[in-house]
């Protein structure tokens, strides 16, 4: 099925499934103020797009539950996503742009990007499978190979991880987290983790970090062997 859609609702639907890949237990469903609050954009604006995209099947909406998106939604979701993580890697690797500040700046530039531009900019970069904040670039045709990963947050401690990916793009955060050196590809050993969400001791080499549940919320990590 081909469907014309605008940039807007292009963005809507990556969005939306950013948040559902982002949620920490595996759900469908996502809030339409949630949704809101990431694009800050009004209830009834989000309501009113919602609304258009479920009109072309994109989108499940039900009262009281949320936003589900369709397996056609889901594929113009990636399809967009694919243009955004393309441009971050041309931004930093050709560019020359901080990894920390490229996603705005990727967001603005795929708007206008054709197909065939994007694919110029993918063979330019070595045809990444991954964007610089760790997470992986869709295909042409909108799938995806997913990353058997987990937030930091959850896993057990006394064991080795490599971080996988990070799922912020908060300038500040991400600042802050290069600072102590949490970054995609990087290994730690979780030494301790207190209880009731308390905050979290690492090993990276032979330094050690402390961090916040919060924080430990933002990034997600895979066993050490599991390369």
């Amino acid at each position: 099925m081909s469907i014309e859609l605008s940039n807007k609702m292009r963005a809507y639907m990556a969005e939306i499934y950013r948040l559902v890949d982002r949620q920490v237990e595996p759900v469908d469903y996502v809030s339409t103020s949630e949704l809101a609050d990431l694009l800050m954009v009004s209830p009834p604006a989000v309501n009113r797009m919602v609304n258009k995209l479920k009109e072309l099947d994109l989108l499940n909406h039900e009262p009281y539950q949320g936003i589900s998106i369709t397996e056609q939604g889901r594929i113009e979701a990636l399809k967009h996503i694919r243009k955004q993580r393309i441009a971050e890697t041309f931004l930093v690797k050709i560019m020359g742009i901080s990894w920390l500040q490229v996603y705005d700046e990727a967001l603005t530039l795929s708007d206008g990007l054709s197909d065939a531009l994007v694919e110029r900019m993918y063979n330019m970069t070595d045809q990444p499978t991954l964007c610089p904040h760790g997470e992986p670039i869709p295909t042409p045709d909108g799938t995806i190979t997913p990353i058997q990963d987990a937030l930091l947050s959850t896993v057990e401690a006394e064991k080795s991880y490599k971080i996988t990916r990070l799922i912020t793009r908060e300038f500040d955060r991400l600042q802050y987290m290069e600072a102590l050196g949490l970054k995609p590809g990087s290994d730690i050993e979780v030494i301790h983790v207190a209880p009731f969400d308390g905050p979290m001791q690492l090993k990276m080499e032979r330094e050690y970090r402390i961090i916040g549940n919060s924080l430990a919320k933002l990034i997600r990590v895979q066993p050490a062997d599991d390369d």
